[in-house]
This record gives structure tokens, sequence and C-alpha cells, in this order.
């Protein structure tokens, strides 16, 4: 049945997309400096604990990576050249820089917002360290419980700041259209909301989705992960990058059958010291890198598939035993443990690789900025070239905070320069339950799970892309066919992005390609009518190719 119409468009100074931290984030200070906003989110903003609709933000258990001004052994350089080394070649140092250097002051925005981080019997700020970080750097609280801390306390402010009446939270919503003009330019979106269509117009479009992790049968991100935001920038006409990079995050919760999301099991504990065992009790990253354990992502998820192929066992093991307290220190593991029928008190976990976190995304400068004037990305959604090939961990909420906060400083200038646009009262709704190619979900998961998740090959890649071909045309007039809608899309294009990219690097591994290429490039892809299309060097803007040595992105 056909969305019912809405009559009026809404109108904001700035629309913003989803209600993780950098949605929140952006919010809270795009409020601060006056403007009307809107932010659509397909949960509830102010009640995380909906687990089904939550956002991956509060999902995420390790912490956040951050340079304090108080700690000696470490600096803004060495966690740049960190992020560097994890990520294969592809982080962009001219991007990366100023995102770390402006960390702190973010965190700091973070607790005045009410976000309490653990702190140390001292009272001092308390620190662990994870994969591919070289020092102490990561702030939790709650233990295990960073993503919620966060959540619930941005939360608790968006809901005080919307009683001010300049902030607008439209819940179970999802956004099926970013309009723009005819010059090309954002000017609102459309969105399905309990059966009816709407529109809000607005100068600036920020794009906060999350990532995609629904692409795969078995993930950690939350239901809501389905790819949304890829699939509005493609059709808006923005360009997307490094797709092919999604990280598989070693230590998943091992649980057959299941389908949808997994508990996943922080790196932090192999950081307080849990060791990676196969079956028999041996390193599983024994010899394969230096850091062992707290190796990059992407050596240990491989590392891990490698013991399992070898032993022929489902599954590795975290070993925790040598870890005093772990259910006061890991409260979300426990939970998430025993939720599944087992207990950490028997020193082993069961875990296996599982779809995590999307490093490349909609391609942005160093300020949120896309190819589409007027839209913006933030977050896990966004490459800003932080990431390269393989997130360093906890990295992504620093950036999600640090590029929300930059997200409304945008906005605010657009404000005074572009007078708000409007939308077609007739013509909006009308666009909000447009058609678009829908693959039947579990087809997809199960195409994707079996030739595009950590190893890859042109055999395999080539029978998910007609697979993808061969779906049909269904009107977005419910959620989850603007979810599949968006999964498809979003699947065309990791695939055409793995397609191209004939070498083994970071997260993407191919077993055709097993060599990696004495240079590194991002490749670069929009929508060309209905299908995902490279940019040749002639059609990208600046930075949107790295080639050797990173080419900064413009603005």
């Amino acid at each position: 049945m056909a969305a019912a119409l809405a009559p009026v468009p809404a109108h904001a100074d700035l629309v913003i997309v989803g209600a993780g931290i950098a949605g929140i984030t952006a919010a809270l200070t795009a409020h601060a400096a006056g403007l009307r906003v809107t932010v659509l989110h397909k949960g509830q903003a102010w009640n995380p604990d909906r687990a089904e609709q939550a956002t991956s933000t509060f999902y995420a258990q390790g912490g956040i990576a951050v340079v304090m001004p108080t700690n000696p052994d470490d600096s803004v350089d060495l966690h740049v050249a960190d992020t560097i080394a994890a990520g294969a070649g592809l982080t962009d140092p001219a991007a990366t820089r100023p995102i770390v250097d402006a960390g702190w002051a973010a965190v700091t925005e973070l607790m005045a917002w009410g976000t309490r981080f653990d702190r140390d019997p001292r009272g001092a700020l308390a620190r662990t360290r994870e994969g591919g970080h070289s020092v102490r750097r990561i702030l939790h609280a709650g233990g295990d419980a960073t993503g919620a801390a966060i959540q619930r306390a941005l939360g608790a402010a968006l809901t005080g700041a919307a009683r001010a009446g300049t902030i607008e939270i439209v819940d179970d919503a999802v956004v099926t259209r970013v309009l723009t003009d005819r010059e090309g330019r954002a000017t609102g979106v459309t969105y399905l909301r309990r059966g009816a269509s709407h529109a809000v117009a607005a100068p600036t479009v920020l794009l906060a989705t999350g990532g995609a992790g629904h692409l795969y049968p078995a993930t950690t991100n939350p239901a809501g992960a389905t790819g949304d935001g890829i699939a509005l920038a493609l059709r808006a006409g923005a360009h997307v990058a490094d797709l092919e990079f999604i990280q598989f995050h070693p230590t998943m919760l091992y649980t057959p059958g299941e389908r949808g999301r997994r508990t996943l099991i922080t790196e932090a504990i192999r950081g307080e010291g849990g060791r990676l065992v196969d079956v028999d009790g041996r390193s599983v990253t024994a010899g394969v890198h230096p850091q062992g354990d707290l190796a990059p992502r992407d050596v240990v998820a491989n590392a891990a598939i490698a013991a399992i192929d070898r032993t022929g066992h489902p599954c590795v093991y975290l070993d925790i035993s040598g870890i005093a307290d772990v259910e006061r220190r890991f409260p979300t593991v426990t939970a998430g443990v025993a939720a599944a029928g087992l207990s950490v008190r028997s020193g082993r976990i069961p875990v296996v690789p599982g779809a995590h976190y999307q490093c490349g995304g909609v391609v942005t400068d160093i300020h949120t900025r896309t190819a589409v004037p007027g839209l913006l990305a933030a977050g896990e959604v966004a490459r800003t070239g932080l990431h390269g090939a393989n997130r360093l961990a906890s990295n992504s909420l620093l950036e999600g905070v640090v590029m929300g906060i930059r997200a409304a400083g945008v906005a605010t200038t657009a404000r005074g320069e572009r007078r708000s646009p409007t939308v077609d009262a007739a013509a909006a709704p009308d666009s909000a339950v447009m058609s678009a190619p829908v693959l039947d979900r579990a087809v997809l998961q199960d195409a994707m799970g079996r030739h595009v998740a950590l190893q890859r090959d042109a055999s395999g890649l080539t029978e998910v892309a007609t697979l993808l071909a061969g779906a049909r045309p269904v009107p977005l007039d419910s959620v989850r066919a603007a979810e599949d809608a968006a999964l498809t899309m979003t699947a065309r294009a990791v695939v055409a992005a793995a397609a191209a990219r004939t070498e083994s690097r970071g997260c993407h591994v191919r077993s055709d390609h097993p060599e990696t290429a004495a240079t590194a490039r991002s490749r670069v892809f929009r929508l060309v009518g209905d299908q995902v299309t490279e940019l040749s060097p002639v059609e990208m803007r600046p930075g949107e190719m790295r080639t050797g040595e990173a080419v900064p992105l413009s603005g």
C-alpha cells in the first residue's frame, strides 16, 4: 500500500539524518549557534536502550582514542603515526592530523554534555590500550560500555535542547531521498514515518547514518545499519570511495546459526591481557605480527580465519583466564556472553571475525563537505581519509565527535550565505515513494557472506554482481523496502570497488591477487544512470585519488 501524502513540508537550517555521536554532536553544536535543526532517526534519539533500533555508537564498547595533554608518553605525532600504520597505505595524513589534533577539545565537549569516563583510583581519567596503538590512550566509560554512556549523555542533552524549541527530533523516520535543485544543490530530504510521507527543506543536509553491517548474515552492528547514507548519497550525485575496505572485528561472539547482530567482544580485553588461541590452545597470532594479539584488526582477523581453516574448528577462543575481575571490568561482554548461554567464568570465549565497520564511505573534505553542494557526511558513513584501508581501533568515536562539530560549523556558515530553499509540496512526497531495485535481504546477505567477506576473488565477485543486477524495482513505501533498497545499492558499490581493486590491502584480501601494489590509491565511484561507475582521474575533485604520497582533500 502506498504511503499517505503529507500536505506541507517543514523547514530547517540543518537536517541531520541519524542520531549517533556524529549526528547529535552536530545537532547540539548547531543549536548552540542558533540554528533550527531537525534530526531524523530510525529509532528514538532519547531512548538508546531500544536495542533493535539503537545506533552503532550505542554498541561501541572499547572507547575513544585521544591524545591527552597530561599524558607524557603520547603525542599527536604518535597517534597520527599509529593511524597511518594501521591504514595500510591509504590513510591521508592531511585529513588525519587535524582530526587527531582536535580530539582532546572534542572529548572535552563530550564531558561538558554529560559523558562520564572511567577514572583510576587517583581520580585521573583511566586509559587502556587496543590493537595498533603504541601507548594507552583509549578513554572508556562503564568499563566496556563507552558508546552506551556517550549515547545516553548526548541523548539527554539533545532532549534538553529540544525543549528550547529550535531542535525537532523526528523518531521512527527513514529517509528515502536527498532532494536537490536544478543546480545540483541539496535542498532537503523526503522521509517515511509511520505510513506517511513527509519532506523537510534545508540549505544543509548532514548524513550521519552509520554503516552497513547488515550486508552480511552476522554483524556487530544494530538492525538499522543498512547502508542508508551510501545509497542516499549516490542517488544525490555524491562520490564514494574505499568501500571495499569493510573491517571485520576479530572477536565477535560465536553463536552458530544466528542471523543479524551478534555480541562484540571488545578489543580492550586483549589490551588487558586476553589471548587469542585456537581450539588446541595455540596462539593465533604467534609469528604473524610483532604486536601479536594487538596487531591491526585486519591482521588479527585474517590470522583467526587461518587458524579456523587449519584446525577445521568453527571458531577460535579468547583466553581471559589471566584477567582479574573480568565481570566488573567488562560488564557488557559478560552480559552478552551470558545471553548466549555461556559464561566468562569458563576462561575462554568462542569468537569469530564479524562484519564491524565501513572504513570507506561518502567522500568528504576535512569539513564534511561532499561533491554535492549543501550535502555533508560525518561519522562511519563518511570517507575522510582517516581510516584508509583499515581503521585503527577506537578512532571511530573520535572522528564522529570531531566531524560532527565541524559539520555544524559548515551549516552555520551556509545559513548566512544561502537563502532557505523551498520544497514543492506536491513533488516532495512523490519522491518519497519512488521505486528502487531490491534484492531479497537473506539472499543478498548470504551471497555477500560467501564471496565479499574477508576474502574475495573475481569469480565470486562476478557471481554477486550478476545476482545484484537481477534486483527488481519496488516502491519505497515501507521501512523494510527502503532499507533493502539501500542494502542493494550499497552492495553494488562494495562489489564494484572490490572487483576494481586487483590487489590485497588492509581489510580487502583478494585470494586471486594476494600481492600488495607498490603504490596506493583510493578508487572513487559515483552513480551514472543506474550503474555504479568508477571515476577517471580527470573527473575527480582534488584529493579524491591518492597515488603514493597523500594528496590533501580540497576545502
